[in-house]
């Protein structure tokens, strides 16, 4: 165990799209399910060398969830795709209409999905990792920690409302976690807030949107990257569940950016951060397929 470094079934469309080194086959608007009439969707990309393994990354800052075109997602996903790595983008319901109650609903149930068809896309199901940033980092320690949490409609009074998923798995593990500068205890943050709608629901709902409750030592390797200079979601989270995860026993690593701010902005900075997360699924991923 390893704890503190510091470092300065619709298919819309299948295209294949070249972008510097890694070339990619996209399926893009795999819808998981559908609420208020629209459809909730992931894309797919298929590296031309797969390595059979998966990461799910969460599209997903602030909790809005932001549509658009793949082939303009293929810059951030080349790392990966040039290992090998399969990227399942998922798109969750987006504030300002869904809060983040909703939207942890929406990307269980499209984790779920993956798994079910991730051999439809020669991906082993026991092989996915998940991954994101800020409210896209939060999301991604919400279902590595809390992998028996069920997608629910928090419009439980009215729920010809709620969501309509179109394959719930009963498995919903994933086999690691990388997460960028996550808030890790909603219950601290919930609104209500102007700048961040999905925050404003009943605090009572907080504690079970709130990664630090979650983590037990069945927990999957957990890597946490943030910046000693991020002035939106304090190093303090990823700090208080680095030592949480340490008590616990849970395999993890917790890489701090020096002078990394919120977003990474520098491009030494978002350098270092991609070869990290690189790193953690390959070690973390590839391992079960030489079991």
């Amino acid at each position: 165990m390893r704890t503190c470094t510091h470092v300065a079934a619709a298919l819309a469309a299948v295209l294949t799209v070249s972008s510097g080194p890694a070339q990619a086959e996209v399926v893009a608007d795999v819808i998981y399910g559908h609420k208020d009439g629209m459809a909730l969707v992931y894309d797919v990309f298929t590296p031309a060398s797969p390595n059979g393994a998966g990461v799910v990354r969460m599209i997903s800052g602030g909790w809005f969830s932001r549509w658009v075109d793949p082939a303009r997602r293929m810059s951030a996903f080349e790392p990966l795709l040039a290992e090998g790595f399969t990227v399942f983008a998922v798109h969750h319901g987006s504030a300002p209409r869904y809060r983040v109650p909703d939207a942890m609903s929406d990307v269980r149930a499209a984790l779920r999905h993956i798994r079910v068809h991730a051999a439809d896309y020669g991906v082993d199901a026991d092989r996915l990792g998940v991954w994101g940033g800020s409210a896209g980092g939060h999301l991604s320690l919400m279902l590595g920690l809390d992998s028996e949490g069920l997608p629910t409609s928090p419009r439980g009074d009215r729920p010809f409302q709620g969501p309509h998923y179109r394959v719930i798995a009963e498995d919903a593990d994933v086999a690691a976690v990388v997460a960028y500068y996550p808030p890790v205890d909603l219950r601290e943050v919930v609104g209500p807030s102007r700048r961040f709608p999905a925050l404003n629901f009943a605090a009572d709902q907080a504690p079970a949107v709130s990664p630090i409750l979650f983590v037990t030592a069945d927990d999957p390797p957990t890597l946490l990257i943030h910046g000693d200079a991020d002035e939106l979601v304090p190093l303090a989270n990823s700090e208080t569940l680095a030592a949480t995860l340490q008590e616990t026993g849970v395999t993890h690593e917790l890489l701090v950016i020096e002078g990394g701010d919120h977003g990474f902005r520098n491009p030494e900075h978002r350098a270092a951060a991609t070869t990290a997360m690189v790193a953690w699924f390959n070690q973390h991923l590839r391992v079960r397929a030489t079991n």
